[in-house]
């Protein structure tokens, strides 16, 4: 037993702020565990076993766990973190002048890696791959339908929820190279998440499907949610997060807006813990679904940069949800008491449509938590 369950029972606790410092201590034990257990691999899922898998480099999830190590330097200065975080965004450069797979999602690949990097350490490597990876981003933009192009392979006119949470990476290349062609193209697919992805009522689509030769939107797709007019939770967790980033990069407050008409929805849905159901529209009754704790890091931590946007009063409604939501997975979706497990949090749903990686621990769903907690004690960068 560590000397925090020791001094802390977090079971009793009625507010985060009242153990966060402990908790903090006791993740840097687990991460620092995390550095011995993952080693040279690269984590997406762990499954029963508390295993993490070893991904292929360019996999979309490859930046998450370095993100997670480039926080927790910044946040101790300890340098074994920046040590063990260094070589990723080498990694990736090596591997996107082979055969690859990188697409929309290179801005989760090089914001918490070569970006990250750079703004910590001013190292140039960092700033060259950073910009070669927004200029590959900026690349995939269809000009007909103002949306960034998904995946690869037939799929032409296909965009997706979560590429807004890429959008950090064009609005970062434009401010560091003056160059605004990233900027207009960041916000144009802002727009069409706006103006298309999120419906009247604040729930999200997954997917939206374009004829790619004259941008007219032909139909939504269900994606990883339980059907084309359902909610998936996470994708719900990537506009309200991703957007809120785009109103900190442009001040445009159509986007602030919209980020919280997504929160509103998304907090209206959840259950009395605060930890969301996959999907928000799976069943009447939601009692038997699996939770989502990916969806739910995601979203406290865009509750958290939303929160800070607003005048204190309004605010707080999305700060007191996102610490209700993190207390929630500190207490009772995490694995304090699991040193041989690798991941930080249990219960993920990743593609539950497909009867893939159903209640696991995802790596994204730990790098959010990370960076939510680490947002609630004062870190100042932004690299999302």
């Amino acid at each position: 037993m560590s000397e925090l369950k020791n001094a802390v029972n977090w079971q009793n606790a009625q507010k985060l702020g009242d153990i966060l410092p402990d908790v903090w201590k006791e993740l840097q034990v687990k991460v620092d565990r995390m550095i011995e257990q993952i080693g040279d691999k690269s984590p997406h899922v762990a499954k029963e076993d508390g295993i993490y898998d070893d991904m292929r480099v360019d996999w979309w999830t490859s930046g998450f766990w370095p993100g997670i190590l480039w926080i927790m330097h910044e946040m101790t200065g300890k340098e074994h973190y920046k040590e063990a975080a260094w070589e990723w965004d080498g990694k990736f450069e090596q591997k996107s002048i082979q055969d690859h797979n990188f697409h929309h999602d290179v801005g989760f690949q090089y914001l918490p890696t070569a970006v990250i990097k750079h703004k910590l350490t001013g190292d140039t490597d960092g700033l060259r791959r950073g910009l070669q990876a927004a200029n590959f981003l900026a690349g995939r933009f269809n000009m007909a339908g103002n949306f960034l192009r998904a995946w690869n392979q037939d799929k032409h006119g296909w965009a997706i929820v979560d590429s807004t949470m890429n959008l950090s990476i064009l609005f970062w290349a434009a401010e560091t190279t003056g160059d605004p062609r990233f900027e207009h193209i960041g916000r144009a697919h802002a727009d069409t998440v706006v103006e298309k992805f999120i419906r009247e009522d604040g729930s999200v689509n997954h997917i939206l499907s374009f004829d790619p030769q004259t941008g007219e939107l032909i139909e939504s797709l269900g994606g990883q949610g339980f059907g084309p007019q359902s909610a998936w939770s996470r994708g719900a967790s990537w506009a309200l997060h991703g957007l809120a980033n785009v109103y900190r990069f442009t001040g445009d407050a159509k986007y602030l807006k919209a980020a919280q008409r997504v929160a509103n929805y998304f907090l209206a849905c959840l259950p009395e813990d605060g930890v969301a159901h996959w999907d928000f529209r799976a069943d009447e009754s939601l009692d038997n679904e699996p939770r989502d704790t990916s969806a739910a890091t995601c979203a406290a931590s865009g509750l958290i940069e939303l929160a800070a946007f607003l005048p204190p009063s309004e605010g707080a409604v999305y700060r007191n949800a996102a610490e209700r939501t993190l207390l929630s997975l500190t207490q009772k979706y995490a694995t304090w008491d699991k040193p041989e497990h690798q991941a930080i949090l249990l219960e993920g749903t990743g593609h539950k449509p497909a009867g893939q990686n159903v209640n696991v621990s995802l790596i994204y769903g730990d790098y959010y938590y990370v960076e939510a907690l680490a947002k609630l004690l004062g870190w100042k960068q932004r690299i999302f």
